[in-house]
């Protein structure tokens, strides 16, 4: 926590207490956690929207902050608008549907719990949030497979800024600007964009809770990875 900026030390005590929270594998415990990494995502985008523009860069005036801040919703559409170039590879209606599933916890939460794998996940687009906003990566304890999913979308997120270049986080085009990439050498072969394509489902299904990271992200799949950065990497340039 030392190397934490004293503007963004909230967010990350907050995310800190989230990750204890899920040392201990309860209903309970992955209830109240999964609340912590949503508040935390919350002050964390309310955070940066409020520092200086010496800061972030980010010029808005004190009536658009206010009815940015006012919603979870709308901070997410000032991101989008304002902050779009740092947030490359963070899916933004993904981090609105995790929220929503809060809200369910939170309102209706008369035995409603929520499984680890999502907690989890969200936590991993927590950490990368808050990285990609503050430019510090928070290290807290965590089980091997949040690690691993971690791990993963690190890496992806990196193939998401080689693909979009200068074009930001817009998501429209982007399977075409991966497939314009992948293509663009002599001799391609599809199994280039295919194995692309069966990363982005691996990272797709794991992030919404449907596979266990610890068994769905091997070492293969790593290295696959490398791999397919290391071609992106070389045709980018």
């Amino acid at each position: 926590m030392n190397s934490v900026p004293l503007w963004a030390t909230g967010p990350a005590e907050i995310l800190g207490h989230a990750f204890e929270l899920l040392e201990v594998d309860s209903d309970s415990k992955r209830r109240l956690a999964m609340i912590c990494i949503d508040n935390a995502v919350e002050l964390a985008m309310q955070t940066y929207i409020s520092l200086p523009k010496r800061l972030t860069g980010v010029e808005v005036s004190r009536r658009q902050r206010d009815d940015i801040c006012s919603s979870f919703v709308s901070l997410l559409d000032g991101l989008e608008e304002h902050a779009s170039e740092r947030l490359v590879g963070i899916n933004l209606g993904e981090v609105e549907w995790f929220h929503r599933l809060r809200n369910e916890l939170y309102h209706q939460g008369n035995g409603l719990t929520v499984e680890r794998a999502k907690a989890e996940a969200y936590s991993q687009i927590a950490l990368e949030m808050y990285r990609a906003l503050f430019g510090v990566t928070l290290v807290f304890k965590q089980t091997s497979s949040a690690l691993r999913l971690g791990a993963f979308l690190e890496k992806w997120i990196e193939l998401e800024k080689l693909v979009s270049g200068d074009g930001g986080s817009t998501k429209r085009d982007f399977n075409r600007r991966a497939l314009a990439i992948l293509s663009s050498r002599q001799g391609y072969e599809s199994k280039d964009y295919d194995e692309y394509s069966q990363l982005r489902s691996l990272r797709n299904t794991v992030v919404h809770g449907g596979r266990d990271p610890e068994e769905a992200i091997s070492d293969e799949v790593f290295a696959r990875m490398d791999r397919l950065l290391e071609k992106i990497r070389d045709l980018s340039t």
